[in-house]
């Protein structure tokens, strides 16, 4: 009589358990947090770090800018730590020379520009007060302690007091800007030493 042993066949498999599936979602659940957090943390860095590469670009095009007015200046007619105005080609365009005015916001956050048009070069040209214009430098400024926005000096490179007694010795203005920045409180500064070269002495 044949006889059949079954004792060779597998026994079904089991599937997970509920304490299982519930250790295994845990898992996964923190693996996602992790990265999640870590992925988010640096997606901000990131964007951070974009946003003050941005702004610095942006400083320094416009401390370029102010070089190429400054540089320019055909005579002077006042200056402090934080203000300049002169008589100044603000546009490469322009026929005749501005009265260019540079100076700090009363709260300390913007850089601001007036500029006023003249009806011919000095001596002999007047202001037309009528088209002034003003512009925001910029809008973000973060005064440094102990650092002026700007800063005179005479031939000998001596920094010069203000308001300077004689404005004629000044050759050459430092302008120091800085702007805000997300990874860093003391925010972001460029100096700028610029010689002045077109200067009149019969004004």
């Amino acid at each position: 009589m044949l006889t059949h042993n079954h004792s060779h066949l597998a026994k079904p498999e089991k599937g997970f358990t509920l304490v299982e599936l519930l250790v295994v979602l845990s898992v996964v659940g923190v693996l996602f947090a992790t990265f999640g957090t870590f992925f988010t943390n640096y997606l901000s860095l990131y964007f951070n770090y974009q946003k003050d590469a941005n702004t610095f670009a942006e400083v320094a095009n416009q401390s370029t800018r102010i070089s190429d007015v400054l540089r320019g200046i055909v005579d002077i007619n006042s200056e402090s730590a934080t203000d300049i105005n002169a008589y100044a080609y603000f546009a490469p365009t322009d026929t005749y020379t501005s009265v260019v005015h540079y100076y700090l916001s009363a709260d300390q956050k913007s850089i601001m520009v007036d500029v006023t048009p003249m009806t011919a070069n000095p001596p002999n040209g007047t202001p037309v007060t009528a088209s002034k214009r003003t512009y925001t430098i910029i809008s973000n400024y973060q005064p440094q302690t102990g650092v002026n926005l700007f800063t005179y000096y005479d031939a000998s490179g001596t920094a010069l007091p203000t308001p300077v007694a004689n404005e004629h010795t000044i050759t050459s203005i430092t302008v120091n800007l800085s702007t805000t920045a997300t990874h860093n409180s003391k925010g972001q500064q460029l100096a700028t030493t610029v010689s002045l070269r077109n200067r009149k002495t019969n004004l």
